[in-house]
């Protein structure tokens, strides 16, 4: 049997985006996933990577620690949770144009060096090979703002880095998933319209987590598009303009 980890970054449990890591929590069981769960804030996970005696000779260096196994209970089990799941879905919101920090230091902490990744395994190589990653995502803004154009900048390139630092252990990345719009200010008919919208967003994850096979994945370079420099080869058009 698969398993799902769902990891949701949101201080509210009766949010939005913990309504839908719940539904996503529903959908995998119905899919036929064993479902682990990591809700950062409920955890109190602290997202800080913190020096520590490692007796490793020199300034602290975290790779070295966690290649060595000086790493904390609760970064290694949530080591292990990703190491158990096929599928890891992501519930969060946008702000300041990125995921919430505590979101970001659970990849600092949990994707240990010399577990999830090393030197000679990451990319094409890493040890997250074969394992997706869906992105459940909310912005305050609208969807033209986050679009083409927008105002705010592309979601696509907002969501990039943390893409990116999946694809560095290995993963695929599935074609994320937004909800726009979606802040405490509505009123009246406009705020009956957004509940509409998210409800009709929470039915439709069971269809959405069942279809994830067939859901289009972000394209990324393969290795042998860089040089041993680690450049991109003449000719190669860039697919990210953080490659440009």
């Amino acid at each position: 049997m698969a398993t799902c980890l769902i990891v949701s970054a949101h201080p509210s449990p009766v949010s939005f985006t913990a309504a839908w890591a719940q539904a996503s929590t529903r959908a995998a069981r119905n899919a036929g996933y064993t479902v682990l769960q990591s809700d950062l804030y409920a955890m109190a996970f602290d997202p800080a990577e913190r020096a520590a005696p490692s007796g490793i000779e020199g300034a602290y260096d975290p790779l070295k620690a966690q290649e060595t196994g000086r790493v904390s209970a609760d970064a290694a089990r949530e080591a292990a949770k990703i190491e158990a799941a096929e599928l890891v879905v992501f519930h969060f919101p946008i702000w300041w144009f990125g995921p919430p920090a505590i979101l970001k230091g659970w990849c600092d902490r949990a994707l240990i060096h010399g577990r999830l990744h090393d030197v000679d395994h990451r990319f094409d190589t890493g040890p997250c090979r074969g394992k997706t990653a869906l992105f459940c995502v909310t912005t305050g803004a609208g969807a033209a703002e986050v679009g083409p154009g927008g105002k705010e900048g592309r979601l696509d390139l907002l969501l990039w880095p943390l893409a990116y630092t999946l694809r560095y252990c290995g993963f695929d990345i599935a074609e994320p998933v937004a909800e726009h719009g979606v802040h405490g200010y509505w009123e009246g008919a406009d705020k009956a319209a957004l509940d509409t919208r998210l409800a009709a967003r929470l039915g439709a994850q069971q269809a959405l987590i069942a279809d994830l096979p067939n859901r289009p994945r972000w394209r990324f370079h393969p290795d042998d598009d860089f040089d041993a420099a680690g450049r991109l080869k003449p000719g190669i058009a860039p697919l990210w303009p953080f490659h440009g």
